[in-house]
């Protein structure tokens, strides 16, 4: 039997699925016709509509810096946390380098400007660090999910440090921003939009559709830089405010 609930998922599902469709013709047609500033619109454009398609609010808390040099730490939810970024912001994402193949997502995640990693290669990844810290040196907002993985969004996973190396190379600030979803009308935590462990990526997206409304809170603290620290020492400090802005302290 269909109830409300489901019959509002399989509205949100089709109109979610000619959005990814309309957002993959766009890339692969007319962004090479397009200026990067344009391009950019584009994404933040898209990304904003794709949260009002599945019903999803976005709240801001603190100043979201929008302008480079910049590198955003952000905890890790659900396969909705980059959308969620890039409505807010338009930044470049660091994705494991598999994601590229993917049918029409690999295509979004390219035409967003993901930088990708080979996480099995150590040499690669000391690549992309030194790619990372030009791209920050010439303006670019990147963001980085330190956590490496998505958590059940009760907790957060501690930061993998490697990456920042780039933010102390290039002497970038760096902003953390701690992300929770909640029901818009009671504003009690959910974790519909959770992605993790073996979950199919269907069975978050279903469950996700169905859901009531909900918001996406982000949450942002004072940029920051190193000072000095090592990145293991950084990362640390990082989650910890992560941790806090999550607490709403």
């Amino acid at each position: 039997m269909l109830t409300p609930s489901k019959l509002r998922g399989a509205w949100r599902l089709a109109r979610l699925v000619l959005h990814l469709l309309r957002g993959w013709l766009t890339i692969r047609w007319r962004f090479p016709g397009w200026s990067q500033a344009r391009r950019d619109r584009a994404v933040q454009d898209w990304s904003q509509a794709m949260l009002a398609i599945l019903g999803l609010q976005l709240r801001i808390e603190g100043q979201l810096l929008q302008q480079g040099p910049l590198m955003l730490v952000c905890n890790h939810i659900s396969w909705l946390d980059i959308a969620v970024l890039h409505a807010a912001v338009h930044c470049r994402f660091i994705s494991k380098d598999d994601i590229r193949a993917w049918p029409v997502l690999g295509t979004l995640a390219s035409g967003g400007g993901t930088l990708y990693i080979s996480r099995a290669s150590r040499r690669d990844a000391l690549r992309v660090v030194h790619q990372m810290a030009q791209a920050l040196q010439q303006g670019d907002v990147l963001a980085l999910f330190p956590e490496g993985t998505t958590g059940d969004g009760s907790t957060v996973l501690p930061f993998h440090a490697n990456l920042l190396q780039a933010a102390i190379a290039a002497d970038a600030p760096v902003q953390a921003l701690g992300l929770l979803f909640e029901d818009a009308a009671t504003g009690a935590p959910s974790f519909a939009p959770c992605y993790v462990g073996d979950e199919a990526l269907l069975d978050s997206a279903w469950r996700t559709v169905c859901a009531p409304p909900l918001r996406a809170v982000l949450r942002c603290a004072p940029v920051q830089s190193a000072q000095g620290r090592q990145r293991r020492e950084f990362a640390s400090a990082l989650r910890d405010t992560v941790i806090g802005l999550r607490a709403g302290s």
